[in-house]
């Protein structure tokens, strides 16, 4: 070999010594480095499952309908000669709503009441001249004929008075008619007659309508497969509903006053009815309501319905032992009011992970921070 070609070789050997050499160094440094770097906890936000009391209840749409509505109506052809309410007031059973004129109908009385003074004279006359022929028949100064008319005039006169008693009862409660009063407490509506309209029996319009606003019912659906549990809890007294105004925090509750007798065979539903005092009048007759039906009462874990995660293997949380994470799968059995109540998976008083659980894993190290009341 040449003498150029050997000094060649040993300068190439030489650099790649030094380059290997380099190269294992910058490897232990990093290696090193890397040791040296410490494990950053993930931050979280944490609750704490309870077992507590939890409703059974099922969530729905109702509307307020009232127990009583009257639409008032004359009973006489006459004339409106007042107006005793403002549209829209609350009116109390037995208030004054509308006067009629009754004037041809006091005359009438009148004219009734004298026919009858006229057959009571007749009567008495007739029953004097009984008296006078039963003792003249008993004298033998009469005859039997003339004993029997009189009885018979007498009879005759009675039965005339009965009709002229009953001619005067049906003018007085005719007149009666001419005066209306509210049949039931509540809210009426606006009067769509005024005062000089004419009013008579076949109008078809009420000349106003009262509506009950207290108590009032509640009227929604409910899926048939919680008929059976619905009828043993109405048995034992442990049902009730709660209806609320959507955008109000205000809500009215109330008891289970019937079930349908029928199941709706195109929905499976079936209709409810709950009567509500409503004492305030929050529910207003025709209203949407979100309602809640709480069938009965059960103790069960409670977690919030932020910490269930979903995988293809089923739900889970994130439980924090000390400062990790664990995997725990659950059994959600039902959600209520923003929280999930689980069948299955934790025994209460665990801490579960409610926010943060995209950076976890099973093991994965923590900082734990209480969850914010109200969250």
């Amino acid at each position: 070999m040449k003498k150029s070609n050997l000094i060649v070789l040993a300068i190439v050997l030489g650099a790649i010594g030094v380059a290997g050499y380099q190269t294992r160094d910058s490897w232990h440094g990093a290696g090193a480095a890397t040791k040296a770097a410490p494990v950053r906890a993930v931050s979280v936000e944490i609750a704490r499952a309870e077992r507590k009391p939890v409703p059974v209840d099922v969530a729905s749409i109702g509307t307020v309908t009232p127990i009583s509505s009257v639409a008032l109506k004359s009973r006489i052809e006459t004339t409106i000669i007042d107006v005793h309410f403002e549209d829209g007031a609350r009116v109390s059973e037995g208030d004054l709503l509308f006067t009629l004129d009754a004037r041809q109908i006091d005359a009438q009385i009148e004219q009734a009441e004298g026919t009858l003074a006229r057959d009571q004279a007749q009567l008495a006359g007739a029953q004097r001249d009984l008296r006078r022929y039963s003792d003249l028949i008993g004298k033998g100064a009469t005859t039997q004929v003339n004993l029997d008319n009189a009885k018979t005039q007498a009879d005759i006169l009675i039965g005339t008075i009965k009709a002229d008693q009953a001619a005067l009862d049906n003018l007085k409660v005719q007149k009666s008619y001419t005066v209306i009063r509210a049949p039931v407490a509540g809210r009426i509506s606006a009067a769509n007659v005024k005062v000089g309209n004419f009013v008579r029996p076949a109008d078809t319009a009420a000349l106003a309508t009262i509506n009950q606003m207290a108590p009032v019912y509640v009227a929604f659906a409910v899926p048939q497969g919680v008929l059976n549990g619905l009828r043993e809890a109405m048995a034992a007294g442990s049902s009730h509903v709660v209806a609320a105004v959507p955008g109000s925090d205000a809500s009215e509750t109330g008891k289970v006053a019937m079930i349908d007798n029928t199941v709706d065979a195109t929905t499976g539903m079936v209709t409810v009815r709950g009567i509500m005092d409503n004492t305030s009048e929050r529910l207003w007759p025709g209203t949407l309501v979100n309602t809640r039906l709480i069938v009965r009462t059960e103790d069960a874990v409670v977690v919030p319905s932020d910490a269930v995660q979903r995988s293809q293997t089923g739900d889970f949380v994130f439980v924090v032992e000390g400062n990790k994470a664990r995997v725990q799968p659950v059994t959600v059995a039902r959600t209520s009011e923003g929280h999930s109540v689980l069948s299955a998976g934790l025994k209460g008083d665990e801490n579960v992970v409610t926010e943060g659980q995209l950076l976890l894993s099973d093991g994965t190290l923590v900082q734990p921070r209480e969850r914010k009341a109200g969250a």
